[in-house]
This record gives structure tokens, sequence and C-alpha cells, in this order.
């Protein structure tokens, strides 16, 4: 298997099987790692390193919520994954490092969204993601009551920073997740 760097696809699922035990932390970290390969195969990067960064940037959210992303910062540094994968899952928390590279604006743009895309999968009458559509997203998006927690305009402001229209965002994301519905469990 092809090795980026200091790691292999195979190895960074291994070390998310020895950190995450929540299967809904994990769906939200396939999710992120699809989208985020699919980006990379969109503006001509590294699909696999890509993966590994969107697979692994809430490495230590489970077991250290308060300290996240910091811990994973450690870890990844530790594995010897390359800086900009590093800076990328540093920059990804709101109110941290400004995100200067294309990782890092696509990561903190997909993040998430896919946590959003998911909570409207669940709610569809199937609960897969192949049933979602921009109409029902958009319709989420407006009821407020619907995963509040979502701030909205962080998830327009993301895609802006990374220069996709929110639509297309949005459209883009879904449909990387829907191209791997087994595998993220949806």
């Amino acid at each position: 298997m092809r090795k980026i760097l200091a790691m292999t696809r195979e190895e960074a699922h291994r070390l998310l099987e020895e950190w995450v035990e929540d299967d809904r932390l994990k769906r939200h970290l396939l999710s992120t790692a699809y989208a985020m390969a699919a980006y990379a195969e969109k503006f001509g990067e590294d699909p696999e390193k890509w993966y590994i960064t969107g697979l692994l940037h809430d490495l230590d959210y489970e077991k250290h919520p308060q300290e996240h992303p910091h811990i994973a910062v450690k870890v990844l540094r530790e594995k010897g994954l390359p800086e900009d994968v590093v800076q990328a899952v540093l920059a990804h928390a709101v109110g941290s490092e400004p995100r200067e590279t294309l990782l890092a604006k696509a990561l903190y743009a997909v993040d998430e969204l896919t946590g959003f895309l998911i909570a409207v999968a669940l709610v569809m009458p199937g609960k897969t993601i192949r049933e979602v559509k921009w109409k029902s997203v958009k319709k989420k998006l407006k009821d407020k009551a619907f995963a509040r927690a979502v701030d909205r305009e962080h998830l327009r402001k993301a895609a802006e920073e990374l220069g996709v229209p929110f639509e297309e965002h949005v459209q883009f994301v879904l449909a990387a997740m829907q191209a791997h519905a087994e595998e993220i469990g949806l």
C-alpha cells in the first residue's frame, strides 16, 4: 500500500481504532475523510494525504475534548505526519490558527458540514445519506431548531474561505459522502 510519508491509509485506520470507540464519531471522521479525498482530486492534490487528514482530525475528541485538537496534533507529529497535515488539524478548530493552506481551508470547510449532512440523513425515512438532496439540506439550514449547535454562518464562511460557492460546496461534499455510503454506515 502506498505510504504518505509516515503513514498509510491502513495505518491511519488502525490509529483511529486505537483512539475512537464512538460509532457516531467514526462516521463523522469517515465522512470527512471521503469528502477531503474528493476535494483533493478536484484541486489536483494528493487524495491519500487529504483522506488521512480528514480521518484523523478529531482523533483526540472523544478522550480529550477539552484539549482538542492539541493532543491529536502531538500524536500526529510523533507519528511523523507532515507539518501541513498537523497545521490543518490544528487550524480546523474554530478560533484557532489561521488557515493558510488549501488543505487547512478544505478541512475547515468540510468538518462541520459533514456533521450537519449526517444529521439530515438521520431524519430521512430510510436514514441514509443517499436520500438527502440539496432541497432537504436547504430546508434544514433554514430550520434553526434543527441541529442548532451547527453555526450556519460558519458553514457559509468556510465555503467562501475555500473559494467554493456554498450550494456547490454542499452538493460536492454530499456527493462524496453518497459515493461511500456503505463505508460510512449511512
